[in-house]
């Protein structure tokens, strides 16, 4: 992909995530409740796992719930921030760890039976040309299963961001990534070739004690702007306090907190197999659906 046609500066996403693997504890609390959602779906899937591939790591949430599962015998976790993957090694040493990038994976064809990712794919420039290299790191029949961004998150906080930079500097500049609309997501995984594609979403909301609290908890967790088109510079400081005020004056609940609402889309496919169920061909069936229902049938003009 040319320079032209890239929305994020991934040098900077790997800086922002080279700081997140240094930030305190807690602050990466969303990326642990979704790793949670995502080993519990595996859970429910009644298939074993043994050579599995993670797709940013961040600092190691999923990777150590992966390496408590019985059946997963070799956890490769990749990231695109070498401290990350350092980091996952500490807290996971079962873990194979490498600093790789999403865009271009530096792993063998039809590999491992599962490929899965917790909110690391919203800043890939190239989301469709990920997810093909996904589905060839697999072998047949080898399952996709990530936790990405949608579009309604934040929602809040675009809003009073715009308004405030319109109101003290004149104009909105890029500054929360343009998420993937669920409505897109399946056509995504049919285009990348995935066979019996499922896309679902959650809503997690988080109570703030005020915006400048969630800002920061966006920056240690390693989620800051990194459009390449951001504004260069720190924020200004009268930018932000205004934005808080918008964002308390429209969204302050009764407790004197704000919320910060993230949706989570789901995607789930499968690499084509010749063993996996297809549909029939049209005028196939051999139960009449009147049969089913019970009742008489009769023709479309009765």
């Amino acid at each position: 992909m040319n320079d032209g046609h890239k929305i994020f500066d991934r040098r900077a996403v790997r800086a922002h995530r080279d700081r997140a693997a240094r930030a305190p504890e807690g602050h990466d609390f969303l990326h642990r409740e979704v790793a949670a959602r995502l080993v519990e779906r595996l859970g429910e899937i009644r298939r074993d796992f043994a050579c599995v591939l993670e797709l940013g790591c961040h600092r190691g949430a999923l990777s150590v719930l992966l390496t408590r599962r019985g059946d997963v015998e070799t956890l490769v976790a990749s990231d695109l921030s070498p401290a990350c993957a350092g980091h996952a090694r500490d807290v996971a040493p079962l873990a194979m760890t490498l600093a790789g990038d999403e865009e271009a994976l530096p792993i063998a064809t039809g590999g491992f039976d599962l490929v899965i990712s917790c909110l690391a794919l919203h800043w890939v420039n190239d989301l469709p040309g990920a997810l093909i290299q996904a589905r060839r790191a697999l072998k047949p029949d080898g399952l996709f299963l990530a936790a990405l961004f949608g579009g309604t998150t934040l929602g809040q906080l675009r809003q009073a961001m715009m308004k405030a930079e319109i109101e003290v500097e004149g104009g909105a500049s890029p500054r929360i990534s343009p998420f993937v609309d669920i409505r897109d997501a399946g056509a995504l995984l049919q285009r990348a070739g995935f066979a019996l594609p499922v896309v679902d979403r959650d809503e997690i909301t988080v109570a703030y004690e005020n915006p400048l609290a969630l800002m920061k908890d966006l920056r240690l967790m390693g989620e800051a702007n990194a459009m390449r088109e951001r504004r260069v510079g720190f924020s200004r400081r009268e930018t932000l306090l205004r934005a808080a005020a918008i964002y308390e004056g429209t969204s302050k609940g009764a407790d004197g907190r704000v919320p910060a609402s993230f949706e989570i889309i789901y995607l789930t496919g499968w690499a084509p197999d010749p063993s996996q169920p297809k549909a029939l061909r049209p005028g196939s069936a051999q139960t009449h659906l009147a049969d089913a229902l019970g009742s008489e049938e009769s023709e479309s003009n009765e």
